[in-house]
């Protein structure tokens, strides 16, 4: 069963829980005015505190900065451009961190800004490094505010939404539970802002082709994501062993209200079959080329086995050595993602050749598979 009619207690369902992620909207900060919603903020900073009496940790990505530097920047009536947006990210940065850091104090709560780019979580190492900060962040107590880093991201390198940033911190961070403040209560079997007939969904098991089918954009000029986004978020999320809730954030003290069985879709977090570093490349947002290799070569790949040079037929992209890759067959349908160990243009001059060949052409008697079965993940 895709999804189901009822709901388990709230409350006993994420006081259980260890690590929660929860991530603000621009819409839920910020007004349509285009000014910090205070109130609303102190009423979460309480909620937040009343969780981490009952020793939960908690990291916060939120959106908010673009929208607050719009103001000062006087681009509220139109579309900003990718420079415009870059620089009110950098102006409405400071007043978010600023305001979290003034009203998270009062509740005896520090907090630490924490920018992050989508190469800090598709990059291994980069990746790595991010988790240790935050694994440290939380040994401390310090709430991580967790924000793209929209200064420097473009639109092709970029998460584009903080829904999916969040479930990739999730990730990163073996969170328990991943809450997701919106301006609507759940999901819908279309969107009921304009089908009143829409049907409400508590409980997700599993995302499918039909629940996929149930997601459409953004309804508000000041929210960059949607449904869709959500969704996405949510099978990063539960494929990562993580819950996942949906529910209305625009309302004073939102995780109070969820306490006491406010309405929402929470979508179950699956059984983990690989390991942290597969699940990392199964989730990777960005691929860098992609490789295309012959009948053979996907029979042994689907039994498990690397991928050797001698089964590519082409290859497409300027990747490097390091870069992550679709590996696909002759039809172009991706089977698999995974490391390379070559770069596009080494590859491209060593594909379809023996081990022997390579050897010689490359003068080297250590040559590697083209990717590594443990750094591989059948899609």
């Amino acid at each position: 069963m895709k999804y189901r009619d009822n709901n388990k207690p709230m409350r006993s369902h994420i006081e259980q829980k260890k690590r929660i992620i929860i991530k603000i909207g621009s819409a839920l900060l910020v007004d349509a005015g285009y000014q910090l919603n205070e109130t609303w903020l102190n009423a979460l900073a309480y909620d937040v505190a009343s969780l981490k009496e009952k020793g939960i940790e908690v990291i916060i990505v939120s959106s908010g900065s673009v929208a607050l530097g719009r103001q000062i920047l006087r681009c509220t009536n139109r579309k900003c451009t990718l420079a415009e947006k870059q620089a009110a990210a950098s102006i409405g940065q400071i007043q978010l961190a600023n305001a979290y850091k003034r009203i998270f104090y009062d509740y005896k709560m520090n907090v630490a800004q924490v920018l992050l780019s989508i190469d800090d979580s598709e990059t291994r190492h980069r990746y790595i490094n991010a988790q240790n900060t935050l694994q440290t962040l939380l040994k401390f107590n310090v709430v991580p505010i967790i924000n793209e880093n929209d200064t420097v991201a473009t639109t092709e390198i970029s998460y584009g939404d903080n829904d999916r940033l969040a479930a990739r911190v999730a990730q990163m961070v073996e969170a328990d539970l991943l809450i997701l403040l919106s301006d609507i209560d759940g999901l819908y079997s279309a969107n009921p802002h304009f089908e009143k007939t829409a049907k409400f969904i508590p409980i997700v098991d599993k995302i499918d082709a039909d629940i996929r089918s149930m997601a459409g954009q953004s309804h508000t000029k000041i929210s960059s994501g949607g449904m869709i986004t959500k969704i996405m978020a949510a099978e990063i999320a539960t494929k990562n062993g993580c819950d996942m809730i949906l529910c209305r954030g625009n309302i004073q003290n939102p995780i109070a209200h969820l306490l006491k069985q406010e309405r929402y879709t929470l979508f179950k977090a699956q059984p983990l079959t690989q390991n942290a570093k597969k699940r990392w490349l199964a989730h990777h947002l960005q691929h860098q080329g992609q490789i295309v290799v012959d009948a053979g070569t996907v029979e042994a790949l689907l039994l498990g086995n690397s991928l050797l040079a001698a089964g590519v037929t082409a290859c497409d992209g300027m990747f490097k050595k390091g870069d992550i890759v679709n590996i696909c067959d002759q039809n172009r349908q991706v089977i698999a993602v995974g490391m390379v160990n070559f770069s596009q243009e080494t590859l491209d001059k060593i594909k379809g050749k023996t081990r022997q060949q390579i050897e010689m052409y490359l003068n080297n008697k250590n040559v590697k598979a083209v990717v590594h079965r443990n750094d591989m993940v059948v899609v």
